[in-house]
């Protein structure tokens, strides 16, 4: 049970040392607007000194108001590895946010400085991000009445623009609940979708997005990922500080580290091998995020209890070796592979296993001490 204890205490102490993270503005001049837009973006805490590192990108639309709530909350969770690390863009929209999401009378797509404001996004805000900084291939894009309706249009692009869609009391164009569960099942990319409301919204809003759900909510499959809440007591305005953590949380779930909650439910009714689905996991967050990862300390613990715990000692040698590799002057590795060789009837292979990593760095209640008692331990009970 000291073992149970520790990997979900051990997060705490394993996160990096970060400084705060970076807000720029940049003046964009854009060809497709005719102006220049400001724009406000926030860089990761350790985008400067982990130059190797990639992110995803949050788009805020209406940053005027918008920006700090998002970026808050994605600097939070950052930080405490809920979601990957991200670049956050605001586009400062301000009054411009009605002809930004200006439609055409007849067909109901975007018209005039909609259409141009559609083109500014695609062609050149996104691949200005892209050349500018560091970024990964998932591009999660946000936005709050007329604002979280027009971000609806990219996914009519093939490809859609944007992987993820923050749609916070949409204000509908006429036709897009008809045309949004018609394109949907044609996507053949995973998107993740999360649309709110409140049950104190504006009545006609509340409604448009309890009907746009009742159409959405049945198209959900492994590609399409939806969710939906309708936040009791929020208003149109008080609903976005209650939808943007938990939409945060429910699109990164996956790259969330193994909770106590994932390890009864999960780890420990394996039938297949413990490692099997932790490297499963981290290829996922691999393919969806576009970001490659070493495995958290507090997984590989996770997932070596497991074992321990199954009695799936090839998985603990295997889980072994991948913390040898990817930490190789911490006391882990070691003490798993003893483990391993000392439940699977080679005790001279666990003495020397154990007594090997006396000089490597310890991992809370992985100590010297504790390798070298089942060293002493073995010998004795063996009479090496």
């Amino acid at each position: 049970m000291k073992h149970f204890f520790f990997f979900f205490a051990l997060l705490g102490s394993v996160l990096n040392s970060q400084g705060q993270s970076k807000v720029i503005y940049e003046e964009f001049s854009s060809y497709k607007l005719g102006e220049t837009r400001r724009l406000k973006i926030q860089l990761p805490r350790d985008y400067e000194s982990n130059v190797e590192k990639s992110y995803p990108i949050v788009i805020v639309f209406d940053a005027n108001y918008l920006f700090e709530p998002v970026a808050g909350n994605v600097d939070y969770f950052g930080y405490w590895e809920d979601m990957p690390e991200a670049i956050v863009v605001g586009i400062m929209q301000g009054d411009s946010r009605y002809d930004d999401c200006q439609y055409d009378d007849t067909n109901f797509m975007p018209a005039d400085q909609g259409a141009d404001f559609f083109e500014f996004v695609g062609l050149e805000l996104v691949p200005f991000i892209d050349a500018n900084f560091r970024t990964a291939k998932f591009i999660i894009a946000v936005g709050h009445d007329l604002t979280a309706s027009y971000i609806n249009y990219y996914l009519f692009k093939n490809p859609p623009l944007f992987n993820g869609y923050i749609s916070l009391s949409p204000d509908l164009a006429p036709l897009m609940d008809e045309r949004l569960p018609k394109r949907l099942p044609s996507i053949p990319q995973k998107i993740f979708y999360y649309l709110a409301t409140g049950t104190d919204d504006i009545p006609n809003l509340q409604q448009i997005a309890q009907e746009l759900n009742a159409q959405l909510a049945p198209l959900k499959s492994d590609q399409f990922n939806y969710y939906y809440d309708n936040f009791e007591g929020a208003t149109h305005y008080s609903l976005v500080a209650r939808a943007i953590p938990t939409a945060l949380e429910k699109i990164f779930s996956i790259y969330r580290p193994i909770s106590k909650q994932e390890y009864n439910d999960v780890l420990l009714k394996l039938e297949t091998p413990v490692h099997f689905y932790l490297l499963d996991k981290y290829q996922t967050i691999s393919n969806l995020f576009g970001i490659s990862n070493p495995i958290r300390i507090n997984d590989l613990i996770a997932a070596a209890t497991a074992s321990e715990q199954l009695k799936q000692w090839e998985s603990l040698r295997e889980i072994a070796a991948i913390a040898t590799r990817q930490y190789p002057d911490l006391i882990m590795g070691d003490y798993y592979m003893g483990r391993f060789y000392e439940e699977t009837g080679d005790p001279k292979r666990a003495m020397r296993t154990f007594q090997g990593g006396f000089d490597k760095e310890e991992v809370d209640f992985i100590t010297v001490d504790l390798m070298l008692e089942k060293a002493d331990q073995i010998k004795y009970d063996f009479g090496y």
